[in-house]
């Protein structure tokens, strides 16, 4: 990046603990309505797709659409976040989110509802990536730490709030499940105004063009790769001129998308930053996480409520202890690295506890007990809070400041691309293992198999015969195991994968002093150059 920058100061002091503070307060208010979006639905998603009368395949989707919009568009808002004001950024991506929220609460076919989380995708995908580069902006790599806590309270109150209200609204009749999108758009609207009185960063002007036919491309190949994997198996066989057109059009608009941004002086993902050993080491261990976090666990909730039988707000209740795991996990962690600034032993520790815990979670079954369930996914939850923010924090601390969004955004997308795979392929395979084990438990009874799961729709299992449920939650339980068997060998690899980082001494500067430091040596290397060259 060889554009001037002319920030508003030149020499941006190191802010205090209370500037920080103040300036976090909208900044995670903006986070707590993107984990909303996601958790409050969870529950209710069940209730939903039944009420609409869509498919197996329309759950999934439902899930995918945000997923695979965030996921899209995050290295476009990552790239923004290093040319224009990162505030202002922040804010059109929340009122993004109030868009989708709204237009998904009035939605009464799978249709729209599956449009609306498009919407709400591209708002979570620049909370996602901008969020996490201006917590580097204002706060350096070695003091991060002191702040996980208020970043993990945050995350666990969203994530344990939302099932819960998810699960209180749906069941609560004069309300219903619409409301589940429509009490987030307050709290973002809160959050544009925080933002607004408190952030305060330095305002970045230069001479950019984005790179939009590198951006489509990449948007597109990602695309089609994903509508392959998420209807390969269910609308059409795997072995298909399907197939073959989805995968050899995803595989050459990615190629095409790979040669674009090698030529053009403003790349959406600068491909040079995958020079960086440990760049390229954490996206591929993010990338894992995402495929085995997001896939293994999005259908949990499903499996409380139709293979357990639990309410809504009992599902919700019912995913407390990984949500502690995680919530204990990551601050702790964070305390101790900013006291020793050590870091890459709970990469490992992390990835150790996330294999131990899907492989653990492969063996559940419509009959497992409540209590070993809850020490499965306080396992997960764990190595998942001893991962996801620490491998942002290691790519973090490796790149100049220039890069901080690109390097933020490109482990952001792979988190999420692998999220976005892992649900559609799980989603998949649940799908027909459901059918497989329903048609298997119906055969020689006379009575049609795969009805009300697999490919049809999701089942309402308060209107099912006993005998009939009872079918119903053994297909559901053995299926959801199965999926996190699949995800167990993922998690393994990330285990294989972060010993290899090379664990470097964590910075005291923040982004926005780096910045500046590097803008003066640049400046001075060039005044440098034009004295040498006048004396010459």
């Amino acid at each position: 990046m060889n554009a001037a920058t002319a920030p508003e100061e030149a020499s941006p002091a190191a802010m205090s603990q209370r500037q920080i503070l103040q300036a976090m307060s909208g900044l995670m208010a903006g986070m707590f309505v993107a984990i909303l979006a996601g958790t409050v639905v969870a529950n209710a998603l069940p209730r939903i797709i039944a009420d609409l009368g869509a498919s197996q395949s329309s759950y999934t989707w439902v899930v995918t659409a945000e997923l695979l919009a965030m996921t899209a568009t995050v290295p476009l808002w990552g790239k923004l976040a290093d040319l224009y004001n990162q505030k202002l950024l922040l804010q059109l991506s929340l009122g993004m989110f109030v868009v989708g929220s709204l237009l998904a609460g009035f939605s009464h076919d799978v249709g729209l509802l599956i449009f609306s989380r498009v919407a709400q995708g591209i708002g979570a995908g620049g909370l996602t990536a901008l969020a996490q580069v201006v917590m580097a902006a204002i706060i350096p790599p070695r003091r991060l730490g002191k702040y996980a806590g208020i970043f993990g309270a945050v995350f666990a109150v969203g994530t344990v709030a939302g099932p819960l209200i998810g699960g209180v609204l749906v069941d609560t009749s004069w309300l219903g499940w619409r409301w589940c999108f429509f009490i987030g758009v307050p709290f973002a609207l809160l959050a544009i105004l925080l933002l607004q009185r408190t952030l305060k960063l330095p305002t970045v002007r230069r001479e950019v063009k984005i790179d939009f036919l590198g951006a489509f491309l990449l948007v597109a190949g990602v695309c089609t790769l994903l509508i392959w994997v998420s209807l390969a198996g269910v609308e059409f066989d795997w072995a298909s001129w399907q197939t073959a057109a989805l995968t050899v059009g995803g595989v050459v608009l990615l190629a095409a998308a790979v040669f674009v941004e090698s030529r053009v002086a403003e790349p959406i993902i600068p491909l040079d930053i995958f020079r960086n050993r440990t760049v390229t080491l954490t996206t591929l261990a993010s990338l894992l996480v995402g495929l085995a976090m997001f896939g293994g666990t999005v259908f949990l909730s499903q499996y409380f409520q139709v293979s357990l039988g639990k309410s809504a707000t009992v599902a919700g209740l019912m995913s407390l202890p990984m949500i502690l795991g995680l919530l204990v996990s990551s601050t702790v962690a964070g305390q101790l690295i900013s006291a020793t600034g050590k870091w890459k032993i709970y990469l490992i520790v992390g990835a150790v506890f996330m294999t131990v815990g899907l492989g653990l979670l492969s063996t559940i079954g419509s009959d497992t007990s409540f209590a070993l369930l809850s020490v499965y996914m306080a396992a997960l939850g764990i190595g998942v809070g001893l991962l996801m923010q620490n491998l942002v924090l290691a790519a973090q601390n490796d790149v100049p400041a220039a890069e901080l969004g690109a390097a933020t955004s490109v482990l952001s997308f792979f988190r999420s691309m692998g999220g976005t795979i892992g649900t559609s392929v799980l989603g998949a395979i649940l799908a027909n293992r459901v059918a497989a084990e329903m048609t298997k438990s119906l055969a020689g009874t006379g009575a049609p198999g795969g009805g009300g799961g697999g490919h049809g729709g999701v089942p309402d299992m308060t209107t099912l015969p006993a005998p009939m449920r009872a079918v119903v939650e053994h297909a559901y339980g053995v299926a959801t195991a199965d999926l996190f068997l699949v995800a167990t060998p993922f998690a393994l690899l990330v285990l294989l994968i972060v010993p290899f980082i090379k664990e470097k001494p964590l910075k005291t500067t923040s982004g926005m002093e780096r910045l500046a430091e590097e803008s003066g040596d640049a400046d001075g290397r060039a005044a440098d150059t034009v004295a040498k060259t006048r004396a010459d």
